[in-house]
């Protein structure tokens, strides 16, 4: 009964899907002709052709199903399926124009600016109607298509709060997995995931009702419990000491039309980033722990940081060197303070700071972090600590690929070695670049705050990332990462 309610979804979905392409084509095309003054189709296929309809919509679709579109998302985030929609029509675009130099159109060609010649290369985008079109196209459709899939989840998870649209499933194991698997599925009521019985991870069922709901049996009587008992789903939360179990518990499973999840028994904070599944020559292989900026990601994020850090460089230059000045005037020293800080994957570098302190030499500085009102930071050095304006010079540690934007904080070599022992969990801090602000800096946890808070912003910010969560720091930056009572 689920699976074909999830067809008539899958089909609805797809055709609302098909008429948010339609509308995008149909906006784009509207477009060009608005902008480039050109009469309507002479003839009835210029009004089929012109508007590639029929070219974008067999592409869009069959994207989107390849980036995993069409596939139950009760538990998957809304934001997850929206960049997941805007790469696929991003490759969508870029497959539709290659269908359409592969198939020779030159429909598009129709009404060419006289003078887009003159108005160069780069212009054409506004003068050449064809590449208006296409990008109109490209700024519209995810637009329209993550709109449309908003409503829908949206008017989804509404239905589902209100007992509808349930996906039945078992838990199999009553220890606290188990019971930790069905309190997270009724918080999250918009699911959809209703627990409809337990069954005992140990072979026999010592205990008759678990998290308010039946436990119908143990491990003997699965068979018997799953085919009298029909459900859509079945979560294996076994303890650790049961993991052995697992591959038996599957190959029993395979006899039944029902979907199945695994909850390891891995406290969430080892987990910074979501595991994969991936398969070398039939051997499958997960991805327990990997670095979260690696391809596309990666590329977008060190874009941003040469971006970011050059527009900070020339908007702040001219405070920059009055700060040099007023340094060098006021006390004996170097401007910049360099000294060794730990990076991604445990690279040392060199960081730049204005010098605060009357005292710089590196190595003569103990392993504790700078106490308030510390006798070695000069009259304008507490100014600059206040402000954090002596963090500016690691926009150059930026460009140079040392640091991000946005990340963790550094520290010492020093104090990498004593709390890598101390706090289990601290390198994963080392799986992203060290930033010159971060999520912990925005909310507060700067200078001789609590290292376990931090550490646990620290990972959420790991275990989290993203471009546009990149984005949201920086903006908060602006009004919480300068001027701080922490700072000092």
């Amino acid at each position: 009964m689920l699976k074909q309610r999830h067809q008539l979804f899958v089909s609805l979905l797809a055709g609302a899907d098909a008429a948010a392409v339609t509308v995008a084509c149909l906006i784009a095309w509207v477009s060009r002709m608005w902008v480039f003054e050109q009469p309507l189709p002479h003839d009835w296929e210029g009004y089929f052709k012109e508007p590639l309809v029929l070219f974008a919509l067999p592409i869009v679709l069959y994207t989107m199903s390849a980036f995993r579109l069409y596939r139950p998302q009760r538990d998957r985030s809304l934001w997850n399926e929206q960049g997941q929609i805007l790469k696929s029509a991003i490759v969508s675009v870029v497959v539709l124009v290659v269908a359409l130099w592969a198939v020779g159109s030159d429909f598009l060609n129709r009404g060419r600016a006289a003078d887009a010649e003159l108005w160069g290369i780069g212009s054409r985008l506004i003068t050449d109607p064809a590449r208006l079109q296409l990008l109109v196209l490209a700024v519209t459709m995810p637009v329209l298509l993550g709109a449309q899939r908003f409503v829908f989840r949206t008017g989804l998870r509404f239905i589902r709060r209100r007992g509808f649209n349930l996906c039945h499933v078992a838990i199999i194991g009553v220890g606290r997995l188990g019971q930790i698997t069905a309190r997270t599925l009724g918080r999250n009521s918009w699911t959809g995931i209703n627990v409809s019985y337990f069954i005992s991870h140990h072979d026999t069922a010592r205990r008759e009702r678990c998290m308010g709901k039946p436990v119908v049996g143990g491990l003997d009587d699965l068979e018997s419990i799953l085919e009298g008992k029909r459900a859509d789903a079945v979560y294996l939360a076994l303890p650790s000491s049961q993991g052995g179990r697992v591959p038996e518990l599957l190959k029993r499973l395979e006899r039944y039309a029902v979907d199945v999840r695994i909850v390891p028994d891995v406290h969430p904070r080892y987990l910074p980033q979501s595991m994969t599944v991936n398969e070398l020559e039939g051997m499958p292989i997960l991805s327990y722990r990997e670095c979260p900026i690696k391809g596309l990601g990666g590329f977008s994020k060190r874009l941003l940081d040469i971006m970011g850090a050059s527009a900070a460089l020339v908007l702040f230059s001219p405070l920059m060197v009055t700060i040099a000045i007023v340094i060098r005037l006021t006390s004996p020293g170097p401007v910049i303070f360099k000294q060794r800080r730990v990076s991604l994957a445990g690279e040392v570098f060199k960081i730049y700071k204005f010098r605060t302190m009357s005292d710089v030499d590196d190595e003569k500085l103990d392993t504790s972090w700078t106490q308030r009102d510390d006798p070695r930071i000069t009259r304008i050095g507490a100014w600059l600590r206040k402000t954090s304006i002596d963090e500016l010079p690691q926009l150059i540690n930026v460009l140079k690929g040392d640091m991000a934007l946005v990340g963790p904080r550094p520290e010492r070599p020093e104090l990498i070695a004593r709390f890598r022992e101390d706090w289990r969990g601290y390198m994963l801090r080392q799986h992203v670049k060290a930033g010159i602000t971060g999520w912990a800096q925005v909310n507060g946890l700067r200078g001789d705050t609590s290292l376990r808070k931090r550490l646990q912003y620290d990972l959420f910010y790991v275990r989290h990332w993203s471009i546009w969560f990149d984005l949201r720091i920086l903006w908060l930056t602006l009004f919480r990462g300068f001027v701080h009572r922490n700072a000092h």
